[in-house]
């Protein structure tokens, strides 16, 4: 799709959705499960029954519709158990795929008792129209026959970009997992899947000019003594590539492939150093941050960008290709002779001009190609070509820059849209950063700023969320990190402003949760779940606090060891509880389970336990939520809640009127991060014992009433436990934990606290 045509697209969609009956009912006064909620949708008196005897008819000769047809039958089949006949020609009573309707993305869904018609003019819009309908025959997770609910659709999208980045860099996802996120995607009518697939951690595309890219560049030595194995990587074949690139066009999404230029370039030049400003080290390649690796300006370099991209065109079709540009930092050519020469020949002010001269000269391979090239914001220092598309990820002011200055661009602004944030603040959360990005904060963030006037918000061709993998080790962690903040996005790239409702939203997500699951994709269900607070009630007893992190729904337990209902208790407030006692409890929308059963056991010992979630961080500079690097498998390490600026936790409310024994599960984890002068400023304190010690502190600034050496436990890739006594204080007091060490790798970390109070 050329520059021209996509954002006619963008501007008649959001013409048409304007235009479709601003008084009418829309999904949320219709009542339908229906994500994303549609332009119109108003109910009709009684249901279409769609069982195994139902057909689903398209006009003869009709190879796209066919082709849509059989995706919704297979569909069906994989939710509700039964597979619809797929004919050719007239069926009365039949599902009718018909090419009289709107264009582009929009569609016509009418659903009455006696039959069904999706009506579009192009097959894309008869995949959405499909998809809408699949989306009202699984409302749940229930299998059988289902009597679909009569109404009038009429859908078209907001923006024409609406896509997610997944980073293949970091860590490679199966070919699998890649299809079932691509699932998700188009049943929610996103349109765009964005493939990270070069960085200073591994090159994951096939080059048959340039083989050591993925014999070389393709593998890392991840740092970590329990790693039997440390040589860790993997990359795409051309023949892979083509496969996600034709399951995906199938389901109306576009793959667009980034080649990182000319920084996060340490993997590409490890293989080919010739290619680089400076010596590469690939003992950095298991490093996390920002590189000083820079690929050089010689023409060869450049030669081998044209060579790289020429492949990379032939494999994917999409009109953009995405070269990076993202955090060049330009010590490297500061400090070359050669480079400097070169920006004094080509009469430019600096490094950044330099970099805006490198991003043109790749951008002109990808013109003669029909291609259009598409960065980061960073691609705006400097100066910009004409036809650039930025991606605006520091905020929103590249994208309003962009605009402004009459360039085309896609939102996609850290932190909100960075799906690397955990969801919820509960201790259970998959690793991530630590920052807190929910749902509804996904779902709050609207793609139009007010700063742009109406001509200049035709630049914004839509909107797009970045699943950064580098915390992210197992496929299932990539999908719960993505999913369901996913499908917040999805609808607020695809309705209308004026539909948008957070409340209805919510109450449609125990469908979005049970249609994840039927497309094979792990979502992550924490943030809907009752989390546990224990303190110590009166009388002995222990008091049980239930929240729900964001609120939705409601929350119903038992005591009696069923399992709860809609009609079990409400949760209205906290239980004081004996020792023994099992509370099982649940969230509940409209009838409809959220979320997994929790089972909490009331265990006053429990109280003396936290583990490094549950402890506060004495700081959050840089907060990550990480595995140890022991044992080898991935999903069976401990995970630690640290700021990585500051290895430091408090214990609030300590009681100890006679003391008590800390006992604490320490791992260690390699100082792996790319943070340049910052480094400096983490503190350390001086060990008194050849392993270091555990400091106990009245407050981070207090006295320090203990320090527990930590012994052998250094020669232990896994977890160690060390204990000792800490003195009487009157009153609550907090504790301040923290290490000494001599160096910051390995530095320390806490994986939970025991503190016993003496008798």
């Amino acid at each position: 799709m050329t520059m021209t045509s996509l954002r006619t697209v963008a501007v008649s969609a959001i013409a048409l959705a304007a235009a479709l009956c601003a008084n009418a009912a829309n999904a949320e006064s219709a009542g339908l499960t229906l994500t994303p909620a549609p332009a119109k949708a108003v109910r009709a008196e009684g249901t279409f029954k769609l069982s195994a005897a139902t057909r689903i008819a398209f006009a003869k000769g009709d190879v796209e519709a066919r082709g849509v047809a059989n995706q919704l039958a297979d569909l069906i089949r994989r939710s509700r158990g039964f597979r619809p006949v797929v004919v050719e020609g007239p069926a009365p009573g039949a599902i009718v795929l018909t090419r009289e309707g709107p264009a582009g993305e929009a569609y016509k869904l009418d659903v009455a008792p006696g039959g069904v018609t999706i009506a579009a003019a192009k097959r894309a819009g008869l995949f959405y129209g499909a998809m809408s309908l699949w989306q009202l025959a699984t409302p749940d997770a229930a299998k059988g026959p289902v009597a679909i609910p009569a109404a009038a659709i009429e859908d078209a999208p907001r923006f024409a970009w609406r896509g997610l980045m997944i980073d293949s860099a970091r860590h490679v996802q199966s070919l699998d997992t890649l299809k079932a996120v691509i699932d998700a995607m188009a049943a929610h009518k996103m349109n765009t899947f964005h493939w990270h697939l070069v960085d200073d951690q591994g090159w994951r595309l096939e080059i048959k000019k340039y083989p050591k890219l993925t014999q070389v560049a393709g593998w890392r030595h991840d740092p970590g003594a329990a790693v039997k194995d440390p040589k860790y990587g993997g990359f795409y074949t051309q023949d892979q590539a083509r496969e996600l690139v034709a399951y995906a066009a199938a389901r109306n999404i576009t793959v667009v492939p980034e080649i990182e230029t000319p920084g996060h370039a340490l993997a590409p030049i490890v293989a080919y150093p010739e290619l680089g400003t400076a010596a590469p080290d690939a003992s950095h390649m298991g490093d996390w941050g920002v590189f000083p690796w820079l690929y050089n300006t010689d023409d060869a370099t450049f030669a081998f960008l044209d060579n790289v991209l020429n492949e990379v065109m032939d494999i994917f079709p999409s009109p953009f290709i995405h070269v990076g540009g993202d955090e060049a930092t330009k010590e490297q050519w500061q400090a070359s002779p050669k480079i400097q020469a070169k920006i004094k020949e080509l009469g430019l002010k600096d490094e950044h001009e330099l970099q805006s001269w490198f991003i043109q000269r790749v951008g002109k391979s990808l013109d003669k190609r029909g291609r259009r090239l598409i960065g980061w914001d960073e691609i705006l220092e400097g100066g910009l070509a004409p036809n650039a598309t930025v991606m605006s990820w520091r905020g929103i002011d590249g994208a309003i820059a962009a605009a402004k200055a009459g360039h085309d661009t896609v939102l996609s602004p850290h932190p909100t849209l960075y799906l690397d944030h955990r969801q919820s603040g509960s201790w259970e959360e998959p690793t991530g950063r630590g920052k807190i990005i929910t749902l509804k904060d996904v779902y709050a963030f609207d793609p139009a700023p007010a700063q742009l006037t109406p001509d200049e918000r035709k630049h914004i061709l839509g909107v797009q969320a970045n699943v950064w993998t580098e915390h992210m080790q197992t496929d299932i962690r990539m999908q719960q990190m993505a999913f369901p903040r996913a499908i917040a996005l999805a609808e607020r790239g695809w309705t209308r402003e004026a539909d948008i409702s957070w409340d209805d939203f919510a109450r449609r997500l125990p469908a979005e949760m049970a249609r994840l699951k039927v497309l094979g994709v792990t979502a992550n269900t924490i943030p809907f779940e009752p989390s546990p607070k224990l303190s110590a009630g009166e009388g002995g007893k222990t008091r049980l606090d239930l929240s729900a992190p964001l609120g939705v729904g409601e929350v119903r337990y038992t005591t009696d060891g069923k399992a709860p209902t809609t009609s079990s208790t409400a949760y209205a407030g906290p239980l004081e509880l004996a020792a023994g006692a099992t509370v099982k409890a649940r969230t509940f929308v409209d009838g409809q389970a959220l979320g997994r059963e929790r089972v909490y056991k009331v265990d006053p010992a429990s109280l003396n336990t936290r583990v490094s979630g549950q402890l506060k961080r004495c700081t959050s500079q840089v907060p990550l939520l990480m595995i140890d690097d022991a044992p080898a498998a991935f999903d069976k390490r401990a995970m630690f809640d640290v700021d990585i600026f500051n290895p430091c936790w408090i214990w609030e409310g300590a009681e100890l009127p006679k003391g008590a024994l800390l006992t604490a599960r320490i791992g260690q984890i390699p100082f792996n991060f790319q943070v340049g002068k910052d480094r400096d400023k983490i503190p350390l304190r001086a060990p008194a014992t050849p392993g270091g010690e555990l400091e106990v502190r009245l407050s981070c600034t207090g006295e320090r009433i203990a320090a527990i050496p930590l012994g052998d436990s250094a020669k232990n890739p896994a977890l160690s436990t060390v204990s000792g006594r800490l003195p009487a204080q009157a009153g609550k007091v907090d504790l301040c934990l923290s290490f000494t060490s001599k160096t910051l790798d390995p530095f320390w970390v806490l994986e939970r606290v025991t503190v016993k109070p003496a008798n």
